[in-house]
């Protein structure tokens, strides 16, 4: 989900015909929000799965790494871009912003960690 949504929809919208900044900015939050809070219910998902198993300590820190990064986030990042986004919105021009170099830091930071997880737990034989 993070790499269909984060890499290439998120990106592509903006070339599509017609699509303006304010109609990608609008798109993109709603996106995002879903994203999120989908992100959000699998997190709590994996941090059951992993409380409930035998985990070795490489996944314990895997887990809680990606949990961490999400967390940072939804509610450090998120909310600055919202409040650039509501004034884009709104008319103002506005240089660009390095939430959004945080933002896509995290989020690829997020799909190496989820994917050195998934090859972990894989390779543990769990």
């Amino acid at each position: 989900m993070v790499l269909a949504i984060s890499f290439l929809e998120a990106p592509l919208k903006f070339r599509a015909p017609g699509v303006t900044l304010p109609l990608g900015l609008g798109i993109g939050r709603i996106v995002f929000r879903a994203l999120n809070a989908v992100e959000a219910v699998l997190a709590v998902a994996l941090l059951a799965a992993v409380a409930l198993a035998s985990p070795t300590v490489p996944v314990i820190v895997l887990t809680v790494l990606a949990v961490l990064l999400l967390a940072v986030q939804l509610a450090a990042v998120r909310p600055v871009l919202n409040r650039r986004s509501d004034r884009v919105l709104a008319g103002e021009q506005l240089p660009r912003s390095r939430a959004h170099l945080y933002y896509v830091a995290c989020e690829l930071a997020k799909v190496v960690t989820l994917l050195t997880l998934g090859v972990t737990v894989l390779g543990s034989g769990a």
